[in-house]
């Protein structure tokens, strides 16, 4: 795009008489002025395009706006700005889901390993419960929860549960052996139960 009648008219307004006295005046070069004229100012440094605007007098953000680009440059901010936020919660996720993955295990087991600590207390292993509540408060700053508490007798569902013996119908009741987990909506992993 050819943007020298706009120049032209800055150089008007400022009794500017030829290019010659453009670039004496503001201090760049015929190759500069150049892309300037052709709007090129994607290809000079930004310490170029203030020099050029304080020596006219210019700000900027004036000078941008004579080759309107304050709300093309606007948008395409905006459209970073989203794109970052996006990628961003896909990273999140990645992560999380990953880390899971490495966690699967011990997540499955752990709260099978907390409950049986728990009824004996003057086993060593109950000493070890505080020393997880870093990981745990990390799974709950996730979203994770647990769907079922080990010990516990619920209704029995398919869909939630994992029957690990026996027989059982939907809406018997059952002793949750393994927690099931969950993040928001999402099933992470059905609870182990067995029939009571």
């Amino acid at each position: 795009m050819d943007y020298t009648p706009q120049i032209r008219e800055l150089m008007r307004l400022r009794q500017i008489k030829t290019f010659r006295e453009l670039r004496d005046r503001t201090g760049i070069s015929e190759k500069q002025l150049l892309k300037l004229r052709k709007g090129e100012l994607q290809q000079l440094k930004l310490e170029t395009l203030t020099q050029f605007a304080t020596k006219l007098d210019l700000s900027l953000a004036e000078l941008l706006a004579l080759f309107e680009l304050i709300p093309s440059l606007q948008k395409e901010y905006d459209r970073l700005k989203a794109q970052l936020s996006e990628q961003r919660e896909t990273l999140l996720q990645e992560f999380q889901q990953s880390s899971l993955q490495t966690l699967e295990p011990w997540l499955l087991q752990w709260s099978a390993a907390a409950y049986a600590a728990q009824q004996n207390p003057q086993a060593p292993a109950v000493k070890l419960l505080p020393l997880v509540r870093p990981i745990e408060q990390l799974l709950q700053n996730w979203g994770i929860e647990q769907s079922a508490i080990v010990g516990s007798e619920i209704p029995y569902d398919p869909q939630q549960q994992q029957l690990m013996g026996g027989m059982a119908e939907a809406g018997d009741l059952v002793r949750v052996r393994y927690a099931g987990y969950r993040q928001g909506e999402r099933l992470l992993y059905r609870a182990k139960v067995s029939p009571v």
